[in-house]
């Protein structure tokens, strides 16, 4: 599909995803990238939380300086190794500090844990902020089109997304998927079980195919044959590889707005350029 068919889709909500840099030279990168996101009028940003609480800090500091620029920020809480006491104490912090959005996590297990803290599922963590906080928060969580790669079943996966909606999310942000009818029949699926919060498709940009190809067969995210051997066949060429992932992409994001995705969370890897394009080409 060509940028010149689609239909523009402004009204829509954006929220992009960053991790918190580790030198300077990353935090000032970070702070350009934001700059240049920020004209896409963004309802938030939001700051990843390492396993096992590696980047409390980092991710503290990011939140606050995006806080202070005037955006919401919306810092991932992971509890995997988390105690009751450890959560509500860094809870208390971000409330302190007027964020208003947490995306809350189950987290992957650090290798080698044995003892997983005080938490075993995301909706358990759900529920604690829901009974500590109130309405405080609104609370993101984790869907996904294509069943989590630790998921024994469809089904179990799927309960397991409506025991989050129940236990108080108010919205979802799904993995990343390159089919849209993945996406469409997972949102069915949830309505079937009454589940009616909104599901906000997580979007990757594709900038380096090894790259992608890492970690989607880490997190389960499905790369179709067909994309996969295009992409293998631009392996030395990125600019061609760019270019056809922006097709693919701005493809992807039209059919989801236009099928009634309530709007897009991109995965920027704390990089502006490639979706920037996509918000021109998209019209947003």
């Amino acid at each position: 599909m060509t940028p010149s068919r689609l239909t523009p889709h402004a009204s829509r909500m954006l929220s992009f995803e960053f991790f918190p840099p580790k030198t300077q030279e990353g935090i000032d990168k970070l702070r350009a990238t934001r700059q240049q996101l920020a004209q896409m009028k963004p309802e938030f940003f939001s700051v990843t939380f390492g396993a096992g609480g590696s980047t409390r800090d980092r991710t503290l500091e990011t939140v606050l300086e995006i806080q202070k620029e005037g955006h919401q920020a919306a810092p991932h809480l992971s509890c995997i190794a988390a105690t009751h006491d450890s959560i509500k104490s860094l809870l208390d912090e971000y409330k302190a500090n007027g964020i208003k959005r947490i995306v809350a996590l189950r987290g992957d297990i650090p290798s080698g844990m044995v003892e997983l803290g005080d938490f075993r599922y995301a909706a358990d963590l759900v529920a604690f902020i829901r009974a500590e906080y109130g309405d405080w928060f609104h609370i993101e969580v984790a869907a996904y089109p294509e069943f989590h790669p630790e998921a024994p079943s469809a089904v179990a996966d799927l309960d397991n997304f409506a025991a989050k909606a129940k236990a108080g999310a108010d919205a979802a942000i799904t993995q990343y998927f390159y089919n849209a009818d993945a996406y469409f029949r997972f949102v069915d699926e949830c309505a079937a079980r009454g589940v009616s919060i909104p599901i906000v498709p997580g979007i990757m940009p594709i900038s380096n195919f090894t790259q992608l190809a890492r970690f989607s067969d880490a997190c389960g995210a499905e790369i179709p044959r067909w994309m996969r051997k295009r992409m293998e066949g631009m392996a030395n060429d990125l600019p061609a590889l760019q270019a056809f992932g922006l097709d693919v992409v701005t493809d992807l994001c039209d059919k989801l707005l236009r099928g009634g995705a309530p709007g897009l969370h991109f995965y920027t890897l704390n990089q502006a350029g490639l979706i920037s394009t996509l918000g021109q080409r998209l019209g947003l």
